[in-house]
């Protein structure tokens, strides 16, 4: 089938998820400090959720900040965390127009009191939103999520993948339904996974542009999407070009 058309006829179930890589390297190659990368990179958001729902993308998962970003200079830090808060504050009465419902995903404790507020405000008013599911991921490691699900285990009850994917999603405030991630795009030039999503991304497709976050285009995007409909999902099994078929359907070798 036409990637386009594939994309048209899409449902909104697809879950993209990205790693926005490569702020501070931007910013270093126009000669800028580094949080004028961060702050080009918030634009680029806004660019990528607007083109996300005609895509087919009905969950759009970024990565905003990790649990190892708290390790960065502490002036970029809380630099980052004020540029949240403007952030939010700004953004989500375009969510609202735009049909955007927001979530943020990762720990809270430590984050400061004020971008709290603003993350409960966001995710307060834009609860009604249909269009896409914009989740961030802020303080988030996929290791220590996994490892706080393993703790939440009941020990008398079987361990099912169901199970273990609810208790995920409850430690990291998220909805148990939008867990399975279709394809994962890191931009920045970097291929690895860095600690995001990882139970979630086991049968995602793997996308790796070269391109720096605040460079990424959503025609970028499209082209992503097109390649992602040309590849084969198989989940394990074979494709239907390899199978074999019935033994009893098969010819006998011929004796010589």
């Amino acid at each position: 089938m036409n990637p386009d058309s594939q994309l048209k006829q899409s449902s909104s179930r697809l879950h993209a998820a990205i790693i926005m890589d490569g702020n501070g390297r931007w910013a270093a190659s126009h000669g800028l400090p580094r949080l004028a990368g961060h702050f080009a990179g918030a634009k680029t958001i806004r660019r990528i959720v607007a083109a996300a729902p005609a895509l087919g993308i009905g969950t759009l998962t970024l990565y905003a900040f990790s649990k190892n970003n708290w390790e960065r200079p502490a002036e970029e830090v809380g630099g980052l965390m004020r540029l949240f808060e403007d952030f939010f504050r700004t953004e989500r009465e375009w969510w609202i127009e735009q049909g955007v419902r927001l979530s943020v995903i990762g720990r809270r404790n430590r984050l400061p009191s004020p971008l709290l507020m603003e993350i409960e405000n966001s995710q307060y008013l834009t609860r009604g939103g249909e269009r896409l599911h914009l989740r961030l991921a802020v303080d988030y490691s996929g290791q220590d999520a996994i490892l706080d699900a393993a703790q939440r285990l009941d020990s008398g009850s079987p361990a099912t993948r169901e199970r273990f994917s609810s208790l995920l999603a409850q430690v990291v405030h998220a909805a148990a339904e939008d867990q399975n991630v279709d394809l994962l795009i890191r931009t920045g030039r970097e291929q690895r996974l860095s600690d995001f999503l990882l139970w979630e991304i086991a049968y995602a497709e793997l996308f790796f542009s070269p391109r720096y976050w605040p460079d990424f285009t959503p025609e970028d995007f499209k082209g992503i999407m097109e390649e992602f409909w040309r590849r084969e999902r198989r989940f394990g099994r074979l494709s239907p070009a390899l199978e074999q078929p019935p033994l009893a359907e098969m010819p006998l070798p011929v004796s010589v």
